[in-house]
């Protein structure tokens, strides 16, 4: 059946992109009116502004009447006038400074971020008659204010950057988001504002949630502290030197107002994903009734802005919806390696960007018809869908009661080192990511029986191929305080074995517990079994408190959605590199894998 399947995910906590949190700040500049330099400076004149373009620079004040100042740079086409109106590519983040993105460049004259240049030559922006402009969230670059993590003086910032972009005389009043990480983000943060002169957003592997990126059901990662920080390092990087004044008074902000940068620290460690902080900036609950044309790229593997809460936000959203989906890391659309293969493995990134903004930002019908989402599995294999996910069962399966030690046992996971994980990850421009897979013992066997820490429980073997793919979820009563990690795998015949997802939560009383894993794609072939592993947390990529308690699990129920493979509709794409990268870090193997208890066949209940 072609339908998405409703998400089970309790409407809670927040997260978002790659970023700090913090309260918008209390002491503000006073308020600001619309200002911006007259003349436009070339490349010819400045290197770096972009060929084809003629930057300038402006100033507006942030929508809640707080009194922040927001700058922004604008990229014009040399090849208008000033007074031809265009439609706006915009985004609003924290990585447009003119000194640097996430530390001090090299530079010896100021001029626009590069962050996104990749994307203004890639797709020819300016020759194909778009303006394109870069706002500075509240506290980086030339902005002033108290950082605010995706909050709302974030969003009163990403609404002043809209208004600002479609009210301008050489604006056509029609405007589109783009982004990657934490300006994805903010694209996410438009949609849910409702805008009428927001047309189109595109979010490249963003957070959909921002709590979820610190924590993990009361749990936090390592994250949760050094992400705030790298952010207050970011906002602190001096300005250069041929600034205007304007603009080094406003990127020196945080010199007369330091409890900006404390409270960023503090206000953003808070585990309860129920607080009033956390659901100001639950981007995924706050998309309900959302209608923006939307264009997602997410990994389902990667180690930095997660697949989580991803099936939420696109179940309330209620727009056009496009996609790119599958097994690669923290990268954009249009990325290569150093051998030049793309590291999402799908070529014509920008092309179908540009025909996404042409169709609703100009009103072109496209002449190419794209799929509505395209789908990479875990075998490497591409496919067209009318939406994500698709599923053809649902199962949901009860699983014998086992029990374990919380003890915080070292993983068996991962014997990679620090460099493999850091080269495997690929990081391209953000700050503060997640470690790539736990650090652990050197291992590469797992008993499959009860063990101290964890145990494990397994399907009967797939009479046929079948894809596990939306969001799993798992519900259990635990006998005692303490915290418990769920992961599943793919057992072939042999014990060779793959984790392909896991989350973990705290057990604040004993009790029923349930909780999400992320999101995932992954086909199971035929006569493999799935495992799924209740145990202690035995991860580096959580900050838990172990217990010491052992804790007897009853009433476990495991719940997924199906998919039949055999349906598939075929669509360009080749291999992502990562995925090979993610198998040989995740591949273990199995012993004393029984028979299992449950069936994964079509329509089964157990």
């Amino acid at each position: 059946m072609n339908i998405r399947k409703g998400t089970t995910a309790a409407v809670t906590g927040a997260l978002i992109t790659i970023a700090p949190l913090t309260a918008a700040g209390t002491a503000q500049a006073a308020p600001v009116s619309y200002t911006t330099t007259p003349e436009g400076v070339t490349h010819e004149e400045n290197p770096r502004v972009p060929e084809g373009a003629v930057w300038t620079e402006v100033y507006f004040p942030s929508s809640d009447g707080s009194g922040v100042e927001l700058h922004a740079d604008v990229l014009r086409p040399a090849n208008l006038s000033a007074s031809a109106k265009t439609p706006v590519i915009l985004s609003v983040g924290p990585y447009f400074g003119h000194a640097g993105q996430t530390e001090p460049e090299d530079w010896t004259e100021t001029g626009p971020s590069n962050r996104f240049e990749d994307f203004t030559s890639g797709a020819d922006l300016f020759a194909n008659g778009y303006t394109f402009v870069m706002a500075d969230l509240r506290g980086f670059g030339g902005s002033t204010g108290c950082l605010d993590g995706t909050g709302p003086g974030e969003q009163a910032d990403v609404k002043a950057a809209i208004q600002w972009s479609a009210s301008q005389s050489w604006s056509t009043g029609k405007v589109g988001l783009y982004g990657k990480s934490y300006d994805a983000g903010t694209g996410l943060v438009g949609n849910d504002l409702k805008l009428p002169a927001l047309k189109a957003v595109v979010a490249q592997e963003p957070t959909w949630n921002k709590y979820n990126y610190l924590f993990s059901n009361g749990v936090p990662r390592p994250n949760a502290t050094s992400s705030p920080a790298a952010y207050n390092s970011i906002a602190t990087i001096a300005p250069l030197a041929d600034d205007t004044a304007h603009y080094q008074a406003n990127a020196t902000y945080e010199e007369s107002h330091p409890e900006c940068l404390s409270d960023n620290l503090s206000d953003s460690y808070n585990p309860d994903e129920d607080s009033a902080f956390w659901q100001e900036r639950n981007l995924a609950a706050k998309a309900a009734g959302t209608s923006t044309p939307l264009f997602v790229t997410q990994g389902f593997i990667e180690n930095n802005t997660k697949p989580e809460d991803m099936e939420l936000y696109l179940d309330n959203h209620q727009g056009v919806e496009r996609g790119w989906l599958g097994q690669w890391q923290h990268v954009r659309g249009n990325e290569t390696d150093d051998e030049g293969n793309l590291l999402q493995g799908r070529a014509g990134f920008f092309d179908e960007v540009m025909r996404f903004y042409d169709q609703y930002l100009k009103g072109v019908r496209p002449t190419v018809e794209d799929p509505a989402y395209a789908i990479e599995d875990s075998t490497g294999a591409w496919r067209a869908q009318s939406t994500w996910p698709v599923s053809d069962s649902s199962l949901t399966t009860s699983l014998p009661d086992g029990e374990y030690l919380d003890d915080g046992a070292a993983s068996t996971l991962s014997a990679t080192t620090t460099t493999e994980r850091r080269a495997a990850q690929q990081q391209d421009d953000e700050h503060a990511v997640d470690p790539a897979p736990p650090a652990g013992r050197s291992e590469s066997t797992l008993q499959a029986e009860d063990t101290t820490s964890s145990y494990f429980r397994y399907s009967t073997p797939a009479s046929t191929r079948v894809r596990i793919t939306a969001t799993p979820r798992i519900t259990l009563d635990a006998s005692a305080q303490g915290n418990v990690m769920v992961r599943l795998w793919d057992v072939a015949a042999d014990g060779s074995a793959v984790m392909f997802d896991e989350n973990v939560s705290l057990i604040e009383q004993a009790g029923q517990v349930s909780l999400d894993l992320k999101s995932t794609d992954w086909t199971l072939e035929a006569g493999h079994q799935l495992g799924v592993q209740i145990g202690t947390i035995d991860s580096t990529s959580w900050l838990d408190t172990p217990s010491d308690a052992t804790i007897q699990v009853t009433g476990t129920k495991l719940d997924l959605e199906l998919q039949n493979p055999a349906s598939d509709v075929p669509t360009q794409g080749d291999r992502s590199p990562y995925l090979d990268t993610y198998l040989t870090q995740y591949t273990r193997t199995l012993t004393d894998v029984d028979e299992g208890t449950f069936s994964l066949d079509a329509d089964s209940e157990s």
